[in-house]
């Protein structure tokens, strides 16, 4: 005698639906405490995608998505309203140099921000550090450092300015 495995497996989701406000406290509790300070972090691609697989991870747990039945990651975000590691660590990085650049000029970290050290630099393959990736992310803006000072100014405007990224 052969148990339909497809109809226990649909039951046993209905009796066990996720509870909406556990989904929502996935986000609140463990991604607060996983992005502590990711804004100043010098970001990898492998460093985005381990992220990104433990949150997604998490998710499907939360929802209780077992290995037979898979979904895609973007429908996974869909049902949880989530956005992508990388997007959500970019609107950090940016919503925190908005803080920097309003800050004043003599500030310490408004001058690390924006020291351009002089002279030679170490042999071999270049660092990934948060001003190469700034200045990436300007080219994609079409905006330079003075521009985004004066944006900065105007928080309404800065808060749209890094939503639209």
């Amino acid at each position: 005698m052969e148990v339909d495995r497809t109809h226990i497996r649909e039951t046993t989701q209905v009796r066990h639906k996720a509870n909406p406000h556990l989904e929502s406290s996935m986000p609140k509790n463990v991604k607060t405490v996983l992005l502590y300070r990711v804004e100043n972090w010098g970001t990898t691609k492998t460093i985005i995608q381990k992220i990104q697989v433990f949150i997604n991870s998490c998710l499907r747990k939360i929802l209780q998505i077992h290995w037979p039945d898979t979904i895609s990651n973007n429908l996974l975000w869909e049902r949880t309203n989530q956005i992508p590691a990388e997007e959500e660590i970019r609107k950090k990085r940016w919503k925190w140099i908005g803080h920097t650049l309003r800050k004043a000029p003599s500030c310490v970290t408004r001058q690390a921000l924006t020291w351009n050290p002089q002279g030679q630099s170490k042999r071999g393959r270049q660092k990934n550090i948060l001003r190469r990736e700034m200045e990436i992310d300007m080219i994609k803006m079409n905006k330079n450092w003075i521009e985004l000072e004066e944006h900065a100014q105007d928080r309404v405007g800065w808060r749209m300015l890094v939503c639209g990224l």
